[in-house]
C-alpha cells in the first residue's frame, strides 16, 4: 500500500534535483523569497564551526579548522635565520596557502590553484595591517638571529570562505605555538636544545624555555555574498559559482575594522550593504573568539 507514495516521493526528489541542476539561480532564488537557503540555514548564519588545536604533533604549531565542509589545516615551522640590516631586531612570518587537487574537482594536478596566491596576499596583509604579532618578539640576538615563522596552511575541502577558514586556522595554530628553546654554541651558532640536552649543556640558552607568542589584536573575518537586496553569510562553493559578488570583512575582537575586500561581481556594494555585512562579521567575531578561547583551555587542561 505504501509504494506509490514512496514511488512519488522519489520522482519528486529527481525533479527538484534536475531543477537545481538546470536552473540553479532561480532554485536558489525560490529559497530566498523564503529567508531560507537549501542547507536549511537563515541568510545571516554561518556553518557550524570547529577548531582542533595540535593537529600535526611535528609541527612548532598547527590547527585544523571545519566551518561546514571547508577544512583547513595550518602547521608551523619555526627556523633560525639572519634578520635584515633594516630590521635586525625582528623576526619574519612567511605564509603559503596551499589548494592540492585532492580539495576541490576544480583544481587539476599540475596547475596552480588561482585562489592560492590571492588567500596567501590577503593573508600576509591581513596579519601585517592588524598588527597582531609584535615582530621583535621573533627576535634571538640583535642583528644577528631571529625567528622564521612559516605558516603552510593547506586546504583538505575547498566548499566555501576560503579566506574566513584559512585566517581562522592560522590565528589558532599561532595561538597553540611554542617557541624552541635555543643556546648559542661554541661557534656562535644559534642551535634548538632539546629537553635531553636541557640538563646537559654549559652555554646559557637564548631563551630559557618554550614560550607562546603574545597575540595582540587577533583578527577574524566573514565573506558575504550580495545578491539582489539578499545578503548571505559564510557562503558555499555553489553559492559562490551562483552569486558572483562577495564582501569579506575582516575586524579585530576590538570590533577595529582590519580590512575590506571585494573582488568583483555585478552588484554594487552600497554602503548600507557594507554596514550590514560589517554588523554580520561583528557576531561572527564573538562566536569564533569563543571557539578558540574554548580549545586553548581544553589544550592546558590536557
Amino acid at each position: 500500500m505504501g509504494l506509490p507514495n514512496v514511488s512519488e516521493d522519489l520522482s519528486s526528489e529527481m525533479e527538484v534535483d534536475a531543477f537545481r541542476r538546470l536552473f540553479p539561480l532561480r532554485y536558489f532564488e525560490r529559497h530566498l523569497a523564503e529567508s531560507i537557503r537549501p542547507d536549511g540555514r537563515p541568510l545571516g548564519k554561518a556553518r557550524e564551526t570547529s577548531i582542533f588545536l595540535g593537529a600535526v604533533a611535528s609541527a612548532n604549531g598547527s590547527a585544523l579548522v571545519k566551518i561546514g565542509s571547508t577544512t583547513i589545516l595550518t602547521a608551523i615551522k619555526m627556523e633560525v635565520m639572519t634578520p635584515s640590516l633594516e630590521s635586525p631586531d625582528e623576526g619574519c612570518l612567511a605564509i603559503d596557502f596551499h589548494m592540492p587537487p585532492i580539495c576541490s574537482p576544480i583544481v587539476r594536478p599540475g596547475r596552480p590553484a588561482e585562489a592560492s596566491p590571492v588567500v596567501s596576499k590577503q593573508l600576509s596583509d591581513t596579519f601585517s595591517s592588524s598588527k597582531m604579532i609584535d615582530l621583535k618578539e621573533l627576535s634571538l640576538v640583535s642583528g644577528k638571529a631571529a625567528w622564521m615563522a612559516y605558516l603552510d596552511i593547506y586546504c583538505l575541502d575547498a566548499d566555501g570562505a576560503l579566506f574566513d577558514a584559512a585566517l581562522l586556522s592560522a590565528v589558532a595554530s599561532l595561538s597553540h605555538l611554542q617557541i624552541p628553546v635555543v643556546a648559542m654554541n661554541d661557534d656562535g651558532k644559534i642551535v634548538l636544545v632539546s629537553e635531553e640536552d636541557g640538563q646537559k649543556r654549559e652555554q646559557e640558552p637564548v631563551n630559557k624555555e618554550k614560550r607562546k607568542l603574545t597575540l595582540r589584536s587577533i583578527p577574524f573575518s566573514l565573506t558575504c555574498i550580495l545578491h539582489k537586496n539578499y545578503i548571505l553569510a559564510d557562503p558555499t562553493a555553489e553559492e559562490e559559482s551562483i552569486m558572483e559578488t562577495h564582501v569579506t570583512v575582516v575586524l579585530d575582537t576590538s570590533g577595529q575594522l582590519i580590512s575590506l575586500y571585494k573582488p568583483g561581481g555585478p552588484v554594487l556594494a552600497y554602503t548600507s550593504a557594507i554596514q550590514d555585512c560589517a554588523a554580520l562579521t561583528r557576531q561572527r567575531v564573538k562566536e569564533l573568539k569563543s571557539f578558540l578561547d574554548k580549545a586553548n583551555s581544553a589544550m592546558e587542561v590536557e
